[in-house]
This record gives structure tokens, C-alpha cells and sequence, in this order.
């Protein structure tokens, strides 16, 4: 009876440690500006999560959103990932831009770095700034 339960438990806790693999990793967050400053019809947003552990290596984009903006700020994001591509010891980050008729207008100056490991992460708030 104890060997049956034990291969029982150790069935279940194999499959929970692998069910994350499987599952899709999302981050979500909103994108904002503090200029007083409506759109034009053709601005777009794009929001990327990258790999920026290498300094001497372009960044690998893991999940990026790019599309029309709808409304005012705060514009929400919701990336998506495999969760595969997640390797132990790197950084990643968050980056966004706002840009009309192909003409960057806004741009994250800062890095937003997100930890992939946590289950629950935490919203990430990305500020642009105007690119001059």
C-alpha cells in the first residue's frame, strides 16, 4: 500500500512540475506618458519582452504586441511567451514605443526588467518619454 501511494504521489508531483512548462507565461502591464498630447489616428504601440542578459549580443524578443492605440493612457499590453525560452541566470525586460506613420514619437528610456520564474508577476508600468 505505501509503494502504490508513493508512486501515486510521485506521478502527481511530477506532472505539477511540468505543467507550467506547458502553459503559455504571460506578462501584462500598461504603457503611459505625462505629456498632455492626443494621438494622431496613426499611431501605433509596440510593446516587446526580450532576453537582454548579454551585453555584447543583440536582444532576443520573446513576445511582442504592436497595433493601433484605442483611447488614452494608460494603454494596456499583454504579452505572451514560451515558456521554453525562459533560461535560469537571464534578464529580461520590457520595452515599448509609440510610433506615427513609421516616425518613432515615444520611446522607454528606462528598463522595465520582469522576473519570468514568479507565477503571479507583478504588473509592469512602462513610462515613455518623447524622443526629440
Amino acid at each position: 500500500m505505501k509503494h502504490l501511494l508513493l508512486t501515486l504521489m510521485t506521478t502527481v508531483l511530477a506532472a505539477c512540475a511540468h505543467a507550467p512548462d506547458n502553459l503559455p507565461g504571460t506578462v501584462d502591464g500598461e504603457v503611459f506618458y505625462v505629456q498632455r498630447m492626443a494621438l494622431p489616428p496613426t499611431a501605433t504601440l509596440q510593446v516587446t519582452l526580450q532576453d537582454v542578459s548579454l551585453a555584447d549580443a543583440p536582444a532576443q524578443t520573446l513576445a511582442s504586441q504592436k497595433g493601433p492605440i484605442k483611447g488614452q493612457v494608460p494603454l494596456p499590453f499583454h504579452l505572451t511567451y514560451d515558456q521554453k525560452q525562459i533560461q535560469q541566470g537571464h534578464t529580461y525586460a520590457v520595452s515599448a514605443r509609440i510610433e506615427v506613420d513609421g516616425k518613432l514619437l515615444m520611446i522607454s528610456t528606462e528598463r522595465y526588467t520582469v522576473d519570468l520564474t514568479l507565477e503571479e508577476k507583478p504588473p509592469v508600468k512602462i513610462r515613455l518619454n518623447p524622443v526629440r
